[in-house]
């Protein structure tokens, strides 16, 4: 089973945000020109590539053709590898989009994502036993990782059958409990992630009645990195691009390369080949950049952040001082923005996977 989690404990992690002033350096010190630079990842399938590149050594390849040292850093914990992005010790950190908006920007770290990597497409879902009808959910108590993906699942899932949050009760499960909780006779209803899904799927009565399919594109997970730091050093955003597409490129192949290469990434993740690839069946990989770059343009991802940070505003991911939604800018290709202009702390920067798709790195 894949250890570690992708995303969790949104509320752990704000208090970091809010203190991000005085635990991170400011743009002017990040914003040097450097030769070495830190990117942290937590295990998750669509996040697999990163340690593989490294022991594979197609990071090499990429920090030799820029005259740079790229350390790719495992963090045990979800968590602390975003507590880290947003404190300054990491460059960049594989994260996903609800996160990316809730922590760093949301503290007025200037984040950039510059590859969009995937969206889950039913590695998150809603379980409850003894029915498979999503109406049947009203009135329940779910247990969930609050203030997470999971939370952010379950409202899309209440809203697709005309119920709202106040519907339902939620109960806070760690994501280290959640699997045992649902195995329980006590509880009838659960939102997770895999691999713990994976495990809670066969608890006897449980169905799946809404997944992370029923909202293609809306859990993204990304690769983002400080702001200050990629203008400065746009290299970095160059060699990164690089190592992202020629491995994904890699684990695409259906030949014996290939296989070898998810064989690699599934060990580093903990788990079995098949295991691995049951989970890569339930991730859109956008393995190729034309896909990203059309994902990252399109009308749908401003559409899907509308939705995100609406929620997190309801759930008062972005402070008690927040008084709208529109507190944390948000900027998109062709120089389009969502919420205040004046306060752009995060951005959808699909520079470096065009310079992929048009041979340019």
């Amino acid at each position: 089973m894949i250890k570690g989690i992708r995303r969790a404990g949104a509320l752990a992690m704000l208090a970091c945000a809010f203190i991000i002033t005085s635990c991170s350096p400011t743009a002017e010190e990040t914003a040097a020109p450097r030769t070495e630079f830190n990117i942290g990842w937590s295990i998750y399938a669509g996040w697999m590539p990163w340690p593989y590149a490294e022991q594979a050594g197609i990071v090499k390849k990429w920090e030799d053709k820029y005259g740079i040292k790229i350390n790719i850093v495992q963090v045990n914990d979800y968590v602390e590898s975003v507590n880290q992005y947003t404190a300054g010790q990491l460059d960049g950190v594989t994260v996903a989009n609800m996160d990316a908006l809730t922590i760093p920007a949301a503290g007025g770290k200037d984040t950039s994502a510059i590859i969009v990597g995937d969206y889950s497409n039913g590695n998150d879902g809603v379980l409850l036993k003894g029915t498979g009808d999503l109406h049947a959910i009203k009135g329940q108590k779910i247990n969930l990782v609050e203030l997470s993906v999971s939370h952010y699942l379950l409202a899309r899932a209440l809203d697709a059958v005309g119920l709202s949050m106040t519907d339902v009760s939620t109960v806070n499960t760690s994501d280290a409990d959640i699997a045992g909780a649902f195995l329980s006779q006590d509880v009838t209803a659960a939102v997770a992630w895999n691999p713990q899904l994976s495990t809670m799927k066969q608890a006897p009565g449980a169905k799946m009645v809404f997944s992370s399919a029923n909202i293609p594109g809306e859990i993204l997970d990304l690769l983002v990195v400080d702001t200050a730091t990629l203008k400065a050093n746009p290299n970095l955003g160059k060699a990164l691009s690089g190592i992202w597409y020629e491995t994904t490129a890699l684990m695409q192949k259906q030949d014996d390369e290939g296989k070898a290469a998810r064989a690699a990434m599934a060990e580093l993740a903990g788990t079995t080949p098949e295991m691995f690839d049951d989970q890569l069946a339930t991730t859109f990989l956008y393995a190729d950049p034309q896909s990203a770059v059309a994902a990252t343009s399109d009308e749908a991802l401003i559409e899907t952040m509308t939705r995100v940070r609406d929620f997190s505003f309801s759930q008062g991911l972005f402070g008690q001082g927040a008084k709208s939604a529109d507190v944390v800018g948000m900027a998109f290709p062709g120089g389009k923005t969502l919420g205040d202009s004046n306060n752009i702390t995060l951005r959808f920067d699909e520079t470096y996977m065009q310079m992929a798709v048009d041979g340019a790195l």
